[in-house]
């Protein structure tokens, strides 16, 4: 039983840091590495990410700094964030490629706002899949009578409450990023 459990919960929290992860990917008004961490430079016909062709820092809060270790790379790493979704215009001056990132509009923190509701209903909808799963192992392991029905409820009880621990913190990380996200 305890196993199901510990499966349930480590499942559960990778399903919140995927979360974390697509939350760091979505642009709010400040510079951040994590921009840049899905995009892929055509780098001699393979798709590379970035951040292993090229030093990435944010050398201020509107500013990062891209500093591709390969020369032949400059054109390419420059294409790639134009072709990116991210809305990013990069500055080439021979030495560093440097991407200003410009204050939100309002019309765009609200779409940034849904696209977070989106990113975390898709966590939700991970962690009840995880439930279901453990409930599903349980009423098996009750139908060949390795636990009692008392049991099989008991251990369902301890896996709505995880569930619903789980679904609380993401919904925090929510409330935290549309705060970020509509901060000016």
């Amino acid at each position: 039983m305890a196993s199901v459990l510990d499966d349930s919960r480590q499942r559960m929290e990778k399903t919140l840091q995927g979360l974390d992860r697509d939350f760091r990917r979505l642009r709010t008004g400040r510079a951040s590495t994590a921009l840049l961490e899905g995009v892929k430079v055509d780098y001699y016909g393979t798709p590379t990410p970035i951040e292993q062709l090229a030093s990435i820092s944010v050398p201020d809060a509107r500013t990062i700094s891209i500093q591709p270790w390969d020369r032949a790379a400059f054109k390419d790493v420059e294409k790639a964030i134009q072709k990116s979704e991210l809305g990013l215009n990069p500055l080439n001056d021979g030495k560093v490629i440097r991407v200003n990132i410009p204050p939100l509009t309002e019309e765009r923190r609200k779409e940034l706002a849904k696209v977070a509701k989106k990113f975390t209903e898709d966590a939700k909808v991970g962690v009840r899949n995880v439930r279901r799963e453990a409930n599903d192992a349980l009423k098996k392991q009750e139908k060949n009578k390795e636990i009692t029905e008392d049991e099989l409820r008991k251990f369902q009880d301890e896996v709505q409450k995880l569930t619903d621990e789980f679904i609380a913190k993401a919904d925090a990380a929510l409330a935290a990023k549309e705060k970020e996200i509509m901060e000016i």
